[in-house]
């Protein structure tokens, strides 16, 4: 039965860290406000009336359609800094009476929901929890919950049967200073800090599992991320490149916005062919990218390089390779797998759904003049040494920067 405090459907988004951050937590909570806001946006037919507001450390979002809750929910849950979200309902009276049913109305629907019992379906289970944030309201939280218990119980007698250790709906009644909030699910978010709270860095984004989970480690720390792609085009084809915008377009799922820089190697990697060590090949490659990368980070004014690198698992990732790959170049190179096994970064990848598009078979440049037996080993004087029968660097690098494409990528 509907009830006169009864107010439309809400969704109720919390955030776990940002509420740690002591002095600098309303700045963390209005940036991750405005990341809430943004995806309202992006959902056609929710932007007329409604409003999400900070109150009492969540964020409410009220006036949206209800048949839209659930896309909703879903969208919250990719922002970083979102710790869980529930669909409720919400009362403006914070009568006990009133609180027992909007209870029973809402446990009403759930089992709707869930089909009403017989002979294959049993009694729906359900535990209360009751929470009482004011600690003024004259009735405590255990109190509440037997109360709102014993009325579901009578109202919906032979529907719904308590299970205190394992039941099919966890109810929850969480009664604040003005209102009180019923619902019972939380749909899990991703955590972390909200986009922009922890500087920007240029993530050098291959076609494989690494990178993409590498730049959505790192955004999920609050770092802004731009992305610089390297191809070998005509060596590589045009769907390898297709396929890393595919990449970047589901981690501007994550991340809101991602420019793609998208540039030609082939002219270094011919160079270093001609004129290097082959078994050099590998690190002299990957020095030359880092130079690029940096590069654009500091036109971008990005104060960090981000890689997919993790310990021991290539040629160019021992660590011997990437201490003689950072030294040229001068910015802190961010690399948040370093230490990660390859069957938890292939969860991670499944988990953000990049996994599926990463072993698309087609090549990217690193299998471009691959050396036979790539020295693991590297000293950085022979690399060094090497590099200088390169000439002038500085006029490769402007042959690789005069391919740029720049991609914005921002999907509805």
């Amino acid at each position: 039965m509907e009830t006169a405090c009864s107010i439309s459907e809400v969704i109720i988004v919390r955030y776990g860290e940002v509420s740690l951050k002591g002095m600098n937590r309303p700045w963390f909570e209005e940036l991750l406000l405005k990341r809430v806001r943004a995806a309202l946006k992006k959902i056609p037919g929710v932007q007329n009336g409604t409003q999400a507001v900070r109150e009492d450390g969540l964020i409410v979002v009220r006036g949206y359609p209800d048949e839209k809750g659930k896309e909703l929910a879903e969208a919250f849950s990719k922002i970083f800094g979102v710790a869980s979200i529930s669909i409720g309902k919400e009362l403006a009276s914070r009568e006990l009476g009133d609180i027992c049913a909007g209870a029973v109305e809402w446990m009403k629907r759930v089992c709707e929901q869930k089909g009403a019992p017989g002979e294959t379906r049993a009694p729906v289970t359900f535990k209360v929890f009751g929470k009482r944030a004011d600690k003024t309201w004259p009735v405590t939280s255990p109190e509440m919950a037997a109360s709102v218990g014993a009325a579901v119980l009578k109202a919906l007698c032979g529907k719904v049967a308590v299970d205190v250790h394992s039941p099919e709906v966890s109810l929850y009644v969480h009664l604040r200073r003005r209102n009180v909030f019923i619902y019972d699910d939380r749909l899990k978010g991703f955590g972390g800090l909200p986009i922009g709270t922890n500087g920007k860095g240029i993530t050098l984004l291959s076609g494989g599992i690494d990178s993409p989970v590498a730049t959505w480690m790192m955004a999920k720390r609050g770092m802004s991320v731009e992305a610089v792609h390297f191809h070998s085009y005509p060596f590589t084809s045009k769907r390898a490149e297709e396929k890393v915008e595919d990449l970047t377009a589901i981690l501007a799922g994550y991340c809101g916005r991602i420019r793609l820089h998208s540039m030609n190697l082939l002219p270094a990697q011919e160079q270093i062919a001609e004129k290097c060590p082959e078994a050099m090949m590998t690190i002299l490659i990957r020095r030359f990218m880092m130079r690029i990368a940096e590069q654009i980070a500091l036109r971008e004014k990005a104060g960090f390089l981000i890689t997919g690198e993790s310990l021991g698992q290539v040629a160019s990732q021992t660590a011997a390779s990437i201490s003689v790959t950072d030294k040229v170049v001068g910015l802190p190179v961010m690399r948040p797998l370093i230490g990660m096994d390859k069957v938890d970064i292939i969860k991670i990848a499944q988990e953000i759904d990049t996994y599926e598009t990463s072993i698309l078979p087609y090549e990217d440049c690193c299998t471009v003049f691959l050396p036979r037996r790539p020295n693991t080993s590297p000293v950085l004087e022979n690399i060094e040494r090497a590099e200088s029968a390169l000439g002038d660097l500085s006029i490769i690098e402007k042959e690789v920067l005069s391919s740029e494409v720049v991609t914005i990528v921002n999907p509805a």
